[in-house]
């Protein structure tokens, strides 16, 4: 029989492209033959450096002796705060506190890393724990490669050691004593806390947040040097991890669109950053910044990097946008629909590139003139929409607050009693007041022909578990949605809503309550 300790030492399994905070990470190709040198923002270290020094460089903050509230203590606070936007403010504030949201936006974000040492061991207690992970273990359905990962590092080699099947804990710790680290790929799916952080958090940032737990033993390393295609802000939980941070090795490189593979030490030079977290502590990287984390040889490691603004570029919305603006165009404008010319063939293409011919410059100058009509038709508005199609599909349904839920669907007083089910219909009025349950949750989109309502309300803790989310509206409710939408954080009447007749107001408020995208002013009644 193999155990556990002895898989880890056999030959890891063929590699799976794994998910990054639930999302699949794409692995870039080596590009060594086209890299471009990067100038370094950022000046290196080295042993000789002080760590002070180093910490400078990358805007170190030292915040000790500040007083900030505990993460229990700042949900509550949070539940009484109105308008979700901004409640998202104020978390991610403390999440970088004492550095100002206003200062990180302008000086780090996708800029240069930042590291936070607080002296504060308890400054994210509650957030998640080994404790807390072992209860899952005890208690869920853990599923090796899909919840869970067992990886090692050693002599340069990074391997995988995913059995099949769930993750219980004699194995799991099993493969710890052994020198393995753990990663969870998605800890908000098993632990409500990280659930909460993260569905506010993503009100911030416009895109996705997800996150990844690391735990791992003393005096080991799970991971190769890489970089990622996320934005990682490296939250320290419990005991310490030594971390090196390197520039992006080129300009093709910086803000990359999906993550490296694995770099062998000589492929990454000199570190930025020589640091140590300890529990407390924060430390941010944009993507495309290689990085590698060890464990100190007397002391275990419990982090999880929260992570967002995959995919989120101006390139991505492009992307949307220039087919949409094309197929408009060619509609449009006959131009766009005339025949190539007869020769191109003959002058044109990677062959021909090199010729003196003055019918490729008449070819590229016709080109680009489409280029400028086609950019003046592009439908950017609906191109955003397709954006945020893909945003409400990402994210987490809302946890709400006991307010929420005694107001909501989710909170009705139907049950069953006495042989039969009992208050079954909850009674909406005209007088009855009414919001959406988040100002992110709902959103109007068009496809040209029909007008579509996309929410997130019945999305799933596991990423894109559940399809996405959409009802067809009817033209009668369309200025009503719209009204509701851009009346958040206020409560409104049922009959304030712009419809033409009561029974349309009354229909649309039904429906908005059965699908848990509002919630009323005061509990729901039968």
């Amino acid at each position: 029989m193999i155990t556990p300790a002895a898989a880890a030492k056999a030959p890891a399994a063929k590699k799976i492209k794994k998910k990054e905070n639930g999302i699949q990470l794409n692995k870039k190709s080596n590009k060594k033959n086209r890299m471009k040198p990067l100038k370094s923002r950022m000046r290196p270290s080295s042993s000789e450096k002080s760590r002070g020094v180093s910490e400078k460089d990358c805007e170190t903050d030292d915040a000790e002796g500040f007083d900030s509230p505990a993460l229990d203590a700042l949900l509550t606070d949070l539940a009484k705060v109105n308008n979700s936007r901004d409640r998202a403010n104020r978390l991610f504030q403390w999440l970088i506190h004492p550095v100002q949201d206003k200062s990180f936006l302008r000086e780090n974000w996708e800029k240069k890393p930042m590291l936070i040492q607080r002296q504060n061991p308890d400054y994210y207690k509650g957030l998640f724990s080994t404790a807390e992970f072992d209860q899952i273990l005890r208690n869920d359905n853990v599923q090796y490669g899909v919840n869970l990962d067992v990886t090692s590092y050693t002599n340069g080699k990074r391997e995988t050691h995913n059995p099949p099947g769930r993750a219980l804990p004699y194995t799991v710790w099993d493969f710890y004593e052994s020198g393995c680290s753990l990663r969870m790929l998605n800890p908000q799916a098993f632990s409500s806390t990280v659930w909460q952080v993260l569905s506010i958090l993503q009100e911030k940032f416009g895109s996705m947040a997800g996150a990844n737990m690391y735990l791992t033993p003393p005096g080991t390393q799970g991971f190769a040097p890489h970089y990622d295609d996320i934005e990682a802000f490296v939250v320290q939980l419990e005991g310490k991890k030594h971390w090196r941070v390197y520039n992006p090795r080129s300009e093709d490189e910086v803000l990359p669109l999906v993550s490296s593979p694995n770099f062998s030490q000589k492929e990454i030079g000199q570190p930025i950053m020589d640091v140590v977290l300890e529990a407390g502590d924060l430390l941010y990287f944009p993507r495309g910044f290689i990085h590698q984390g060890d464990c100190l040889p007397d002391v275990h490691s419990l982090h999880i990097t929260v992570s967002s603004y995959q995919r989120n570029s101006w390139g991505d919305l492009l992307l949307k946008l220039m087919p949409a603006a094309l197929e408009i165009t060619m509609e449009d404008d006959v131009e766009f629909r005339k025949g190539l010319p007869h020769d191109y063939l003959q002058f044109m293409g990677v062959q021909n590139s090199e010729k003196e011919d003055p019918r490729r410059d008449k070819f590229i100058a016709h080109v680009q003139g489409l280029m400028k009509k086609l950019i003046q038709c592009a439908p950017v508005d609906a191109a955003v929409d397709q954006k945020a199609k893909d945003f409400l599909h990402d994210c987490l349904p809302p946890l709400l607050n006991s307010e929420e839920k005694a107001g909501s669907v989710y909170g009705a007083p139907a049950r069953w009693g006495d042989g039969e089910a009992l208050n079954v219909t909850v009674e909406l009025k005209g007088q009855t007041k009414i919001r959406l349950m988040r100002a992110g949750a709902a959103r109007l989109c068009s496809d040209g022909d029909t007008v579509h309502l996309y929410y997130t309300t019945e999305n799933s803790r596991v990423y894109h578990k559940e399809e996405p989310k959409d009802i067809e509206m009817k033209a009668e409710h369309i200025d009503a949605m719209e009204f509701l939408i851009h009346s958040y954080p206020k409560f409104v009447s049922v009959a304030s809503l712009p419809c033409e007749t009561a029974e349309a107001k009354m229909s649309l408020a039904e429906l908005l309550f059965e699908k848990g995208m509002i919630h009323t002013a005061e509990p729901s009644t039968a």
